[in-house]
């Protein structure tokens, strides 16, 4: 029942967690530094931005693969499937979520898009399962480098957008992707993630049957 649990917290954390990235796109105001890069590219080139995401999630698994080196485990190839199913989940939420073009109704996507990003990213993480490839490079770098997870997760961040801002600026000449919705998700993912936490972490760990 407890293993049955834990696999239904990470299925739903997932479905949360990619709701949340599709509704920071219908924003338009910008979205979350990870996937600003697939983002950038699918509007650029008109690409499936759920393919886009896939390939931009097999490039980050390639390069875990190279800072784990010897500790990278079978169990980590894991995160290609998982990334098939994500990457399905947002074609899926972004053809059946309408386009707003209102700014009350751009700000509401904003900020359940941030909530749910967090939330799901949260419920993920307490599973203790598979990682997305996001948190699985982040994770990776920081073990290799003997740094806070926390910071590593800032840097990288950065580094997301400062390479989406180059794609944007070398291909059209203007930002593409990028904007003040961006920087709200990197301050407030993290703050939905610690309510979650203080809220609920605690008993998603005991249904799960795993420790505190």
């Amino acid at each position: 029942m407890k293993k049955t649990a834990r696999f239904l917290f990470y299925l739903v954390g997932m479905t949360i967690l990619s709701l949340g990235i599709v509704l920071n796109t219908k924003s338009s105001f910008g979205v979350t530094p990870i996937i600003s890069v697939a983002y950038a590219l699918s509007i650029i080139h008109k690409w499936n931005f759920g393919n886009a995401s896939f390939v931009m999630y097999c490039v980050l698994a390639a390069i875990e693969y190279a800072f784990k080196g010897k500790n990278f485990r079978l169990y980590d190839l894991l995160q290609i499937p998982l990334s098939i199913v994500v990457t399905r989940f947002f074609n899926l939420f972004g053809a059946i979520l309408p386009d707003v073009t209102s700014l009350p109704a751009r700000i509401t996507c904003l900020i359940l898009g941030i909530a749910l990003t967090g939330i799901g990213a949260a419920m993920n993480v307490n599973a203790r399962l598979v990682p997305n490839p996001g948190d699985g490079i982040v994770q990776a770098i920081s073990d290799r480098l003997g740094k806070r997870m926390g910071n590593v997760k800032n840097v990288f961040d950065i580094f997301c957008v400062a390479l989406t801002l180059l794609i944007g600026l070398l291909s059209t000449g203007r930002p593409v992707g990028i904007g003040i919705g961006t920087v709200a998700a990197m301050i407030g993912v993290g703050r939905f993630m610690y309510l979650y936490n203080s809220l609920f972490r605690k008993a998603q760990l005991r249904l799960s049957g795993l420790p505190e």
